[in-house]
């Protein structure tokens, strides 16, 4: 029998689990349980993973490529999480705007990948 979490989580089709690459393993968990207070499990000194509750992922060991995906985050008090990110070491590649539906923010983490959060 499955338990709970496992049948919230898996979503046929949805994405399931995002994956990064970084250099630098601890200057990246810094940055994001600094930023959104992200926890991290190691599987060995090549790789971390993170858990969350809609999504699952991790960094392996390896440099980064900027690329077409964005990932977006979703953020209660955007301002806020703004902050953060950028205390953490973020740097804003759009600042806040609006779009149909809410408004939001873009920045790259330390190893140069682009993430977005955005509020209602």
């Amino acid at each position: 029998m499955e338990n709970v979490t496992s049948q919230t989580k898996l979503k046929h089709e949805q994405i399931q689990y995002i994956e990064f690459l970084s250099p630098d393993l601890e200057r990246i968990k810094e940055f994001y349980t600094a930023s959104f207070g992200w926890m991290f499990t190691d599987y060995g000194p090549g790789y971390t993973a993170f858990e969350g509750t809609h999504v699952d992922g991790g960094f392996a060991q390896g440099t980064a490529v900027r690329g077409s995906i964005l990932i977006v985050l979703y953020s209660d008090d955007i301002l806020s999480t703004k902050e953060r990110v950028l205390q953490a070491g973020g740097v804003l590649t759009q600042d806040i705007f609006s779009f149909p539906g809410g408004r939001r923010f873009q920045f790259t983490d330390p190893d140069g990948n682009e993430l977005a959060v955005w509020s209602v």
